[in-house]
């Protein structure tokens, strides 16, 4: 408690959003899959391209996004990502046609894309050294707190058969935005230097052609986030086959929450006992590890037993990544490399589209062959980010900072 009051406001006001921003999201969007395939008659596979699109879209608008924070300001972009989101969930809210869906959630993706990066460097921004492990778990942990509580509001109100819960998430995040315009109005940003005149769109190419470590640690990510995404889209379409498929979800989804809380404290110690980089890749072998376990096992305790294999596998991937991305980008390019993670994206789109073929064409029957297929070609981030290690050593990569 201590240490949480040593914190910059706009650090906890940001994690504090998280948690009711991230409730409100996942009262609705995990459900948005079994809503357009049970009410709307929407195939597998364009259901999973419908929850994908968000995650095309962020390829390049995480990029760009970091790129604008920079250049321009982080508060700017928050403030007018968050004003977009509320209006696009108004319009999930009120959608009738597929093809409409599949167009918001492109905006989705959008907003979260520009907002994301931006919040994240400025946390890096306004908060100590000694404090961004701190700050990078609480936002992280505030996260799963909210995934814990959503669904079961979701569930309690019909998310899976009706939109009308869409209102309450544009509400919420009226009123995060409604609460940042306050924030920054009571407290200055310390700029640090002239970094705007210094981020051009040219220079931030080049920072992604020519950093090596970098660029094979998103091509790793790619990988862990592609076994990752199966927990939003394939599983829950695969689990809907089971009698109380919805409700068994719903509560998995808790599972999940619940178990990162939990976990994320000792797990948080090998990054910092170890690195970050051994983290991401232990994580990257336990995402595998639970796919495989769901495609292995179909009692439900075991799938329970797969699920904490999976989250354990998330916690090492994402509570540390960020500290990873922060340890090697230049103070003043936090925003491009925080927002050019946002490549990583092609994971969550093309698995759930992916992991939706193989259910269409290979049939729900079958999966242990589809969940096997998933587990390895997540495992493949594991050398991919071996690699990024040695590469490190042998360029002398230098880290700003260690834990």
């Amino acid at each position: 408690m201590e240490n949480i009051k040593k914190l910059h406001p706009i650090s906890v006001t940001i994690i504090i959003g998280t948690l009711f921003a991230r409730m409100a999201m996942f009262m609705t969007i995990p459900f948005l899959a079994i809503y357009l395939t049970s009410v709307k008659g929407v195939s597998a596979s364009f259901a999973g391209a419908i929850i994908g699109i968000s995650s095309i879209v962020g390829l390049f608008g995480g990029f760009f996004g970091g790129y604008v924070s920079d250049r321009y300001g982080r508060e700017k972009v928050m403030k007018i990502s968050l004003l977009m989101w509320t209006f696009v969930f108004i319009g999930f809210a009120t959608a009738e046609s597929v093809w409409t869906f599949f167009l918001l959630n492109a905006l989705n993706g959008l907003c979260r894309s520009f907002f994301e990066p931006s919040s994240r460097a400025l946390l890096s921004q306004v908060t100590k050294q000694e404090n961004k492990l701190l700050v990078f778990n609480l936002r992280y942990a505030a996260i799963n707190v909210g995934a814990a509580i959503g669904p079961l509001v979701g569930l309690k109100i019909g998310a899976s058969s009706s939109t009308t819960a869409f209102f309450v998430t544009s509400f919420v995040y009226f009123l995060y935005f409604i609460l940042l315009v306050t924030l920054f109005s009571k407290y200055t940003i310390e700029k640090h230097g002239d970094a705007s005149e210094h981020v051009t769109l040219r220079n931030a190419v080049n920072v992604l052609g020519n950093d090596r470590v970098f660029l094979f640690t998103v091509i790793g990510m790619i990988l862990g986030v592609t076994g990752y995404s199966q927990f939003n889209s394939t599983i829950p379409q695969y689990l809907s086959q089971y009698k109380d498929g919805v409700q068994l979800f719903s509560y998995l989804i808790v599972f999940n929450a619940i178990t990162v809380l939990v976990v994320q404290y000792p797990v948080s110690r090998i990054g910092k006992h170890y690195s970050a980089l051994t983290s991401i890749m232990l994580g990257i072998g336990a995402v595998a590890l639970g796919l495989f376990g769901f495609g292995l096992f179909t009692a439900v305790p075991m799938l329970f037993v797969s699920m904490f294999v999976l989250t354990v596998g998330e916690v090492m991937m994402f509570s540390m990544i960020e500290i990873f991305i922060d340890q090697i980008s230049p103070q003043h390019m936090k925003g491009l490399y925080f927002g050019s993670m946002g490549f990583t994206a092609i994971g969550n789109a093309a698995g759930p589209w992916i992991g939706g073929l193989m259910l269409e064409h290979l049939g729900y029957g079958n999966h242990l062959l589809i969940f096997t297929l998933l587990a390895l070609c997540t495992s493949i981030g594991f050398p991919v980010l071996l690699y990024v290690g040695r590469l490190m050593k042998v360029t002398k990569r230098h880290i700003e900072y260690s834990l």
